[in-house]
């Protein structure tokens, strides 16, 4: 199995916005109404919207291939591209999915020490992400890569106001 992190650019928007529908699909259409995910998909992951993140100059996406297949990818805001005022030594993982089929080998945490790498190479302080109160799975994930809850915030989701807790790690 070859691994590979490859940074977005403009030239990817096809694929990012492929992939950032499926995983994003797969991870939470069985716990959502239809509407609910059709209007969070159609305005998170529109082509301008996917544009406007791209050119951002405070974010990058990250892909990550298995044996030359797209398996996932990361997305990482800092100072105002943060969606949440967490101020200017911190780092956010906005977006981290695998797809269903790769999981449980190690990408996430890959692509978390890609994360971190970023953050130091920027010289901040925290890292830190939003993730879904219901996501046992990801909240045990984060705990085991030395993230701590340390707040909560609104997702909104269509029309459904959702928690999302924040965990967060000194780097």
């Amino acid at each position: 199995m070859t691994i590979k992190l490859k940074q977005c650019t403009l030239k990817d928007l096809d694929a990012l916005q492929a992939i950032a529908v499926e995983t994003f699909t797969e991870t939470y259409s069985e716990f959502n109404t239809p509407e609910n995910m059709k209007l969070y998909l159609d305005n998170a992951f529109n082509r301008r919207q996917l544009e406007y993140e791209l050119a951002n100059n405070h974010s990058q996406f990250h892909f990550i291939y298995v044996d030359d297949d797209l398996a996932g990818y990361l997305k990482v805001n800092m100072s105002d591209a943060q969606t949440e005022e967490m101020g200017e030594d911190a780092l956010e993982i906005q977006r981290i999915y695998i797809k269903a089929k790769y999981q449980k080998r190690g990408l996430g945490k890959l692509l978390l020490e890609k994360a971190e790498a970023i953050a130091k190479e920027h010289e901040k302080d925290i890292i830190w992400l939003g993730v879904w109160e219901k996501n046992e799975n990801a909240i045990g994930f984060y705990k085991k890569m030395g993230y701590a809850r340390t707040g909560s915030f609104t997702f909104t989701l269509g029309d459904e106001k959702q928690t999302d807790y924040i965990m967060s790690k000194h780097l």
